[in-house]
């Protein structure tokens, strides 16, 4: 899911299905041995396509053209949409003042939908809205267009245009690219006094699965890591990933490998297996964490988010405390209760264990560089406090963990693959 700013101070939040709030998760960062190779079994080379970094690389952006119009986006499977900036936006501050739209640091493409020769708009009793628990917020109009990703072509595929924006962007990214779920779709039906019900509809993915654009049901993942000084200096770090659909991504991996099941929900978002359980995300249970002193700790933990626009791990409280007391020096809690470490510290070993398979993180993706809300350069702990371990909370897998391991999302059977990647 996408930070809802690039500073770490401000909170995100996931939207929910059939309801008209918003759930807050987690506080982000600025926006950010035996080898095997992956075999080749698409149908189209071009499935397979390099992601780019940007804000620090705490994002990972995509090329998605729409109506024959390229835009670099977010890649996101903590959400379901694609949006794109619409050409003809205002952006507007917390009081809904109208401010110059060079505040809203788009990147420089917008969507124009009269250059489109296939854009279908919408109608005008449904409108395109998502809300971040910073108090940020995107609402416009919804169209119909032909999408191409990596290669795949959908057609007639439903998308957010928003034109009324209170937003911090990172100059470089135009929009967002969901992978998970229906249910978190965020257009809604606009009744006549002005409230808001929830639309749920089919993104890109799905479609192309529905319109037989895949040999293979599955998208695969992997993002690299930049250096310190990378992130310091240059907000934008092309080729720092892999995207494909229907195969695996190029890098090499280890023997490590592992398929679970997603976690469906029932009533009240309670964790179910039952037949007709509902899903969101690209959620799992995780058996434990190892790093030294874990054995004490009881650290298995449910309903935990594999998410790429996370940047960081969201681990039960009980966790973060005891593993960030372990840098050396050890890690502060910030007056944001954030974990602050010198960007010079010695990270400890982490794993994470998943039915019975143990995932090292590599500790060089323990020390987060970012600068905090005066443009200072300040460094964080990679694996963050997620709150207590109760029903109904959520723990985040982000790019901390993934820079570590090959995910392949299977959303049409409801499993996930992990494989561990070779050390690079």
């Amino acid at each position: 899911m996408r930070a809802a700013v690039f500073f770490f101070l401000l909170t995100s939040a996931i939207s929910l299905v059939g309801a008209n709030f918003i759930l807050p998760l987690t506080s982000k960062i600025p926006r950010r041995l035996s080898k095997t190779l992956a075999h080749p079994k698409f149908r189209n080379p071009q499935s397979v396509v390099h992601l780019d970094g940007a804000s620090f690389d705490s994002e990972y952006l995509i090329n998605v053209t729409v109506g024959g119009q390229l835009f670099q986006v977010i890649l996101d499977t903590g959400s379901s949409d694609l949006w794109v900036t619409n050409s003809n936006f205002s952006c507007v501050d917390a009081n809904h003042t109208i401010v110059p739209p060079e505040t809203c640091q788009f990147g420089p493409a917008k969507f124009n939908s009269s250059a489109s020769t296939t854009f279908e708009p919408a109608s005008p009793n449904v409108t395109f809205f998502v809300q971040y628990g910073s108090g940020e917020f995107l609402r416009g109009p919804v169209g119909f267009d032909t999408l191409e990703v990596a290669g795949i072509s959908v057609t007639g595929q439903k998308f957010g245009i928003p034109n009324l924006n209170h937003f911090l962007g990172d100059n470089v990214s135009e929009g967002v690219f969901g992978l998970a779920y229906p249910g978190l779709t965020s257009v809604y039906n606009v009744a006549e006094n002005g409230s808001l019900t929830q639309s749920p509809y089919t993104p890109f993915f799905f479609n192309a699965v529905e319109q037989n654009k895949l040999t293979e049901p599955s998208f695969s993942i992997s993002l690299d890591r930049a250096s310190l000084e990378q992130e310091e200096n240059d907000p934008f770090d092309p080729k720092l990933g892999f995207f494909a659909f229907g195969t695996s991504v190029p890098v090499p991996v280890l023997n490590a490998s592992i398929t679970v099941p997603i976690q469906g929900y029932g009533d009240g978002f309670i964790p179910s297996d039952a037949s007709d359980a509902q899903f969101f995300w690209y959620t799992i249970d995780i058996d434990s964490y190892i790093f030294p002193g874990s054995e004490n700790l009881l650290t298995k933990s449910n309903n935990t988010i594999l998410d790429t626009g996370a940047p960081m791990n969201k681990v039960p409280s009980r966790v973060a405390a005891a593993f960030n007391a372990l840098f050396i020096p050890p890690a502060t809690l910030n007056e944001n209760s954030r974990y602050v470490v010198e960007c010079n510290a010695t990270a400890p070993t982490f794993a994470v264990v998943v039915e019975g398979e143990e995932f090292t993180i590599d500790p060089r993706d323990q020390i987060i560089s970012g600068k905090d809300a005066d443009g200072n350069k300040v460094c964080y702990s990679g694996t963050q406090d997620g709150g207590p371990d109760v029903p109904g909370n959520h723990f985040i897998l982000g790019d901390v963990f993934l820079h570590n391991v090959v995910t392949t999302f299977n959303p049409i059977d409801r499993t996930m693959t992990l494989t561990q990647r070779a050390p690079y």
